[in-house]
């Protein structure tokens, strides 16, 4: 919640994520689990779900998950989040606030949840720390946050707003104190959770979701009514003054009353010694990887706890909303080549190939030998990773992490972090790339055990979606190549070489002479090769020195190449076969035996799949045409209501736009009881001047309470509302729910009955996933019947690659009813295998549906809900999947207006 307000001070709406982790070791048995601690595999897994929570509720694209693991994690756990925002240039203003102007807070309202969360972050942990530090924890409410991404979305709020600030550490005396030299700030205006909070707790409680703005006094009222559109409170807080002092009032009595000149001070000069160690002599790439034969040992290396797929932990994130996802995260024909790389297209209104990418560096082991080289090569590996995925190396940015013990009065603890500083600074100095932000932490000690040093790097820049390639083999009879990266004899980069090199991968990709290539890490070339092979299912024959295939080699980059690479650094190492084994030195290792060894291990504490053997059923249902009632239309109406949860709304739109519809939403507000009735006055009079009615995905009120879509629900079941609903469908209009508005089609009777309120205790439902957990992925999904209009254009039969991403999207439904549907021809769309075949298989069925249905049509066709969001995809998007991804939905409904009787 934070890094989303971090960006969205500077105006910018965040559409992309990056999520490092770092523990022990997660399979360790509870009974051995250190006094004071929680399990690893429970601090892991309650963290996870955390995150991808917040992040899936708010609608924020998640496309690079990793875990890392060291022992020394166990001190304290590591958890990095990087997101990307963007805003057209011409919609900010960055004026100096002048006497006059008013502070306006906005947003979640204040309680006593993080008080002291900034520095109790960054203490250092004791056994008594689980009964101390609970109440520092800050409550997060993402669809709060969301509503604050769409009022800063619309121009015309963020041309009103001279300067922003979102409430970090220190509450309201550090976010509205910020803002202008002169200010006086009036405590009790602050909007609170509860009654009783004192003068020093409203101005230091840092709970989440607001945000505080500077606005000229003649625009206040014009940004309040913006506010209260998108359902947001929002008070006039604070005045700026020309005293160059910041004052608090509570209720008329002066609490504070500061100098400017004394805030600025920074308080007192502290002062450190630094240390920089002694480094051991040995090979920090060099490692040791256990069994007797080579394919043991190369199976070992893919059991490896940092080489091991994490699809189980990857896909509690969701990856593909905001219409921008690039690479997915797993890639090929069977989803099995991991992606290295962060790629988003930019979250714009018409369509662009203008995309950021963005790619971490650490290895905690090469730190832990010396911050200093390890720091140095974690800009060389973001560096390499987005060279690998197609970009240019040479306009990359970097945000640095740091994470280290707690410093003491010894000097050599300083020089940790001093090292590592020194180490990033010569990277970025030789390569030429400035950093343009950071963050440190310097609390990882527990009693005895301090967490391994490190400072990651994340690099950033553009690149054309058009160019981005993946890492998945792509043919067999392709030449494969190291183009590899020899450090100096102090085990430091060779920049020259690396920029030769990263020049030459670049120049090949964008020529198309490149296929797919992986930024070799921390197994080594040997763990490049296989994971390059899973997703497509081919092989390849490879010869290299045993010792340098797992060797840590930063900096090089394994390639598959449709030509003849003649360049110094490109070590020819075989070719891609049509063979589903690698060949190493001679020795044949089948790919499904090496999958089970990279991906069985995690499965034990992060499951990939859940378990189903329900009946699967299918009909071939007569094909019906269908003609609109009124008046032909070149344009149709769509109307698209925003509940609170709501976070697909863009996508849709742009979908449908993108089809020729024009396209109106509102936000229901339900912050008093005259705000509900003129939502629903506004919704109603939307509804009956449009032709669809779209109900987009989202967790409305958060899925609680009771499970998904009961507010949605509650709403469609308003007399006014249901009247229009069916008088829309009487005249011919069609309706459209995805993922939470299918939810809401299902639960309350549009689907499959075609009307409101027709919900029986027989009617089919939707439950959690079987896998119980948040399931983002594509899926492939069957034409399973044509008689709607939104299916006018298909072929009975057809199979689409579709984006899933939803944590209750099970459709159970009895035999007898689904017999009914099939007979009826309502059953729209169904889950396939890799063969087309129906199947109630995960991972095919991702959550257990019964039937595989993934869709359904009301009887007379006009109402269709589906859980996969095919708005979702546009060209150049998820590049890395295979099938065909377009699915016309949207085209079709404009298709059927364009025509009448």
């Amino acid at each position: 919640g934070g890094a989303i307000r971090d960006p969205l001070s500077g105006r910018s709406y965040v559409y992309q994520a990056m999520r490092v982790t770092g523990a022990g070791n997660i399979y360790q048995k509870v009974g051995d689990t250190l006094a004071g601690k929680l399990p690893q595999s429970v601090i892991s897994k309650k963290a996870a779900a955390g995150y991808s929570s917040y992040g899936n509720q708010i609608g924020l694209a998640t496309t690079h998950v990793r875990e890392i693991y060291h022992d020394d994690y166990v001190a304290k756990r590591l958890e990095v989040g990087a997101v990307v925002g963007a805003v057209k240039a011409e919609n900010v203003r960055r004026e100096k606030p002048a006497p006059g102007d008013k502070i306006v807070m906005l947003g979640g309202r204040t309680g006593r949840d993080g008080i002291g969360g900034a520095t109790g972050s960054s203490k250092e942990h004791n056994t008594k720390s689980l009964e101390t530090c609970g109440s520092e924890v800050q409550k997060g409410n993402a669809p709060e946050e969301r509503k604050l991404e769409r009022l800063f979305r619309r121009p015309e709020v963020t041309r009103l707003i001279k300067k922003s600030n979102d409430f970090g550490a220190g509450g309201v005396s550090v976010a509205i104190g910020e803002l202008a030299d002169g200010l006086d700030i009036y405590l009790d205006r602050v909007k609170t959770k509860y009654s009783g909070l004192n003068s020093t707790e409203l101005a230091i409680s840092e709970s989440q979701e607001r945000m505080a703005v500077v606005v000229e006094a003649k625009d206040v009222a014009r940004f309040m009514e913006y506010c209260r559109e998108e359902n947001i409170e929002a008070v006039e807080v604070a005045d700026v003054t020309d005293t160059a002092r910041m004052r608090m009032f509570n209720k008329g009595r002066k609490v504070v009353d500061l100098a400017r000149e004394f805030i600025d001070s920074a308080g007192a000069k502290h002062y450190a010694e630094a240390k920089i160690g002694e480094v051991e002599n040995r090979d920090p790439f060099a490692r040791e990887v256990g069994g007797a034969t080579l394919a043991e040992r190369f199976e070992e290396n893919l059991r490896d706890n940092n080489v091991l797929s994490q699809r189980g932990l990857v896909e509690m994130f969701d990856s593909t909303i905001g219409r921008s996802t690039v690479l997915m995260p797993f890639g090929g024909r069977t989803q099995g080549s991991e992606t290295q790389v962060s790629v988003q297209k930019l979250p714009t209104d018409g369509y662009t190939d203008t995309a950021s990418i963005m790619a971490f560096g650490y290895n905690p082991y090469v730190a832990s030998w010396s911050p200093y080289h390890g720091a140095a090569y974690a800009v060389v590996e973001a560096a390499a990773k987005v060279v690998a995925a197609g970009a240019r190396y040479d306009r990359m940015r970097y945000s640095y992490q740091e994470y280290f013990e707690r410093m003491t009065r010894n000097p050599e603890s300083w020089g940790k972090p001093l090292g590592a500083l020194l180490g990033a600074l010569k990277m970025q100095v030789e390569l030429g790339l400035p950093s343009i932000g950071g963050k440190d932490s310097m609390s990882g000690t527990f009693q005895h055990i301090n967490v391994p040093p490190m400072l990651m790097a994340f690099g950033i820049t553009t690149v054309d979606a058009g160019t981005v390639i993946s890492t998945d083999f792509k043919k067999a009879g392709s030449r494969l190549y190291l183009v590899r990266h020899t450090p100096k004899e102090n085990y430091m980069p060779d920049t020259a070489q690396l920029k030769e090199n990263f020049g030459f991968v670049s120049d090949n990709i964008e020529k198309g002479n490149i296929l797919s290539a992986w930024s070799v890490g921390f197994g080594g070339v040997a763990e490049g090769v296989a994971k390059m092979a899973f997703g497509n299912r081919i092989g390849a024959a490879v010869k290299m020195d045993e010792a340098k295939l797992f060797a840590y080699a930063y900096g090089s980059i394994l390639v598959e190449s449709a030509v003849e690479l003649a360049f110094p650094a490109a070590e020819l190492l075989g070719e891609t076969v049509a063979d589903e084994a690698l060949t190493v030195n001679g020795v044949r290792m089948p790919l499904d035996a090496l999958y089970e060894a990279n991906t069985a291990k995690f499965t034990t504490v992060y499951p990939d799949k859940g378990e189903n053997h329900a009946d699967v059923m299918t009909s071939q249902p007569e094909r019906r045409t269908f003609a609109y009632k009124g008046e032909a239309v070149e344009h149709p109406l769509v109307y698209i209501p925003v509940f609170p949860g709501t976070n697909c709304d863009y996508d849709t739109a742009k979908a449908f736009r993108k089809a020729g519809a024009e396209v109106e939403m509102s936000v229901l507000c339900n912050l008093g009881g005259d705000d509900i009735l003129r939502s629903i006055a506004e919704m109603k009079e939307h509804i009956r001047r449009a032709h669809i009615f779209v109900l987009s995905g989202g967790f409305s009120s958060g899925d609680e309470p009771d499970g998904s879509a009961k507010f949605i629900v509650n709403v469609l079941n308003n007399k006014d509302i249901r009247e229009e609903i069916h008088a829309l469908l009487d005249r011919g209009g069609l309706i459209l729910g995805i993922c939470n508005g299918f939810q809401a089609l299902v639960k309350s009777g549009l689907l499959p009955y075609g009307r409101l309120g027709m919900v029986t205790a027989e009617s089919p439902t939707l439950f959690r996933n079987d896998v119980n957990r948040h399931i983002s992925q594509i899926v492939s999904t069957r034409v399973s019947t044509l008689n709607s209009p939104w299916l006018a254009s298909f072929a009975l039969g057809d199979i689409h690659s579709i984006a899933v991403s939803h944590g209750e999207g099970k459709f159970v439904v009895s035999q007898e009813l689904a017999e009914e549907l099939f007979a009826n021809g309502q059953v729209a769309f169904q889950y396939v295998d890799a063969d087309g075949r129906v199947t109630a298989r995960a991972p095919y069925n991702p959550n257990g549906s019964s039937y595989a249905i993934e869709g359904l049509v009301s009887r007379d066709g006009q109402i269709l809900g589906k859980m996969g969001h095919t708005e979702r995809y546009e060209e150049n998007l998820f590049k890395n999947i295979a099938g065909e991804k377009q699915q016309s939905l949207f085209a079709n409904a404009v298709a059927y207006f364009r025509k009448s009787k």
